[in-house]
């Protein structure tokens, strides 16, 4: 009897590893949706967070994201050593203002690189990469339908590979996960991967905003020689 329930103990082992192995990709991101937002609460985000980066040999800097998807507005308030400046945008309008004044000199607008042009790509920058990883099913993702197994510091992980089209990115990314929860703890992106070039961002921690799971820290470095550029810090705004 006891040979019987350890034989079939390890069947039973051997097949949910199995299953695990034949995912596909799209299963592999369902899953992963689900554990970082399992409510389905993203596309009607409302709220704010504030996100602290510390980079070597530069001021910290504090930026506080406002969004209301259901009404297509995004905010950004940045606050870096003695100055401050904000970008509004709603439906492809965009506001921007310096030290609480919209009217800006040429010559700050040059140093703070604060044009409409910036505003825009500031909010996708964000929302991407906090919407991750639901953001991959955009129009203009490519999902790879092979699920591949890499080692990365240490650890075993699933790894989605995705491309874009050209109007959305040129880069080549590559997303690590958790191969039993599902969780997204490392991405990585090439300019041209045979060059090694791009960086990869190590994520840490859990920082549940509007019940979907966002990474606490998320740490950069380039693929190249493992040069450490900075780390992003997720808060919650207190109401």
């Amino acid at each position: 009897m006891k040979r019987f329930f350890l034989a079939s103990l390890v069947v039973a082992v051997a097949s949910v590893h199995g299953v695990k192995a034949q995912l596909t990709a799209r299963q592999v991101l369902d899953n992963a949706i689900s554990f970082h937002d399992p409510h389905g609460n993203w596309a009607g985000l409302n709220t704010s967070f504030e996100v602290v980066m510390t980079t070597p040999e530069k001021p910290k800097r504090t930026s506080t994201i406002s969004v209301d998807f259901p009404h297509n507005v995004f905010i950004l308030d940045v606050e870096q050593g003695d100055d401050t400046y904000t970008y509004k945008i709603k439906d492809g309008s965009c506001e921007i203002s310096l030290n609480g004044s919209d009217e800006i000199s040429e010559e700050d607008a040059k140093k703070f690189r604060l044009d409409c042009n910036r505003g825009t790509f500031m909010k996708d920058y964000y929302t991407y990469l906090y919407g991750l990883p639901m953001k991959l099913k955009d129009p203009g993702t490519h999902l790879d339908p092979k699920v591949q197994k890499k080692t990365f510091k240490g650890k075993e992980y699933l790894v989605l590979n995705v491309t874009y089209d050209a109007e959305v990115g040129s880069d080549e990314w590559y997303f690590y996960f958790d191969p039993n929860t599902f969780a997204m703890e490392v991405y990585q992106f090439y300019h041209d991967e045979s060059k090694n070039d791009g960086e990869y961002i190590l994520l840490q921690g859990i920082e549940e905003i509007n019940g979907i799971k966002m990474p606490k820290t998320r740490a950069w470095y380039v693929n190249k020689d493992n040069t450490y550029l900075g780390t992003d810090t997720l808060e919650k705004i207190s109401k």
